[in-house]
């Protein structure tokens, strides 16, 4: 029975892939951030701060000891701010979530992967990695940042049928996302969607479950776009 890991599990986009992922049938631990925690129904709960080093490298240590076939980095803050008045610890912060874990808990599954000829990684990057917003300089240079990391990692674990992609969602109707856009800012934003409407969590971890399942067999390197039409119009 293939075993998956996902960060920022408990809430959002995490937890919708995580119960997909428990109604596939997979053994699923979920990341959160608090000592003390769940995610869906069936799965295991961890716990670690991903903005502090030392509680990632304690994360994958845990890690390469457990072992998993899948690795899904949801896990991702973002802070708006003007570039000039942004703090450096606001700025090392978001990528000390968004790029530098995603990058060492990368470093803590491949071994395992490549002794087993097996992976799947899934990298939750944004549209904000391809596209972006004034305000949005710090989360935007992390999710480019993630995107190079996936495409440099697929290319060198290929040949071992590890496969490492971006799922980049566009505006989807999360607590993180009220949180940064408001009531009105996210009628304005609906209004520049082609489909009218923000994604839901759970139509993303459809793409996630596939993406990660043995029905993608080929698929390596890619960022795929769930944004609505919102980055073609």
């Amino acid at each position: 029975m293939l075993k998956a890991l996902i960060t920022g599990g408990t809430r959002g986009i995490g937890w919708a892939i995580a119960d997909q992922l428990c109604q596939d049938g997979l053994v699923v631990t979920v990341v959160g951030s608090k000592p003390r925690g769940a995610g869906p129904h069936g799965s295991d709960y961890w716990g670690c701060d991903l903005s502090k080093r030392d509680q990632v490298k304690q994360l994958a240590k845990k890690i390469k000891k457990t072992g998993f076939d899948i690795l899904i980095n949801s896990a991702g803050i973002n802070k708006i701010g003007e570039l000039e008045k942004y703090t450096l610890n606001d700025f090392e912060r978001v990528h000390a979530v968004n790029v530098v874990a995603p990058f060492l808990l990368c470093q803590s599954v491949i071994p395992l992967m490549k002794k087993k000829k097996y992976g799947r990684i899934l990298n939750i990057a944004s549209i904000f990695g391809s596209v972006s917003k004034p305000g949005r300089s710090a989360y935007s240079t992390s999710k480019f940042g993630l995107l190079g990391m996936t495409r440099a990692l697929a290319l060198e674990v290929a040949p071992l049928n590890i496969l490492v992609n971006c799922l980049a969602p566009g505006f989807i109707d999360t607590d993180m996302t009220r949180g940064v856009l408001g009531a009105s800012g996210m009628a304005q934003i609906s209004r520049q969607i082609p489909m009218r409407r923000f994604g839901t969590a759970q139509e993303i971890a459809k793409v996630a479950g596939f993406l990660v399942s043995n029905d993608n067999s080929y698929i390596t390197g890619q960022m795929i776009v769930a944004d609505g039409g919102f980055t073609s119009a």
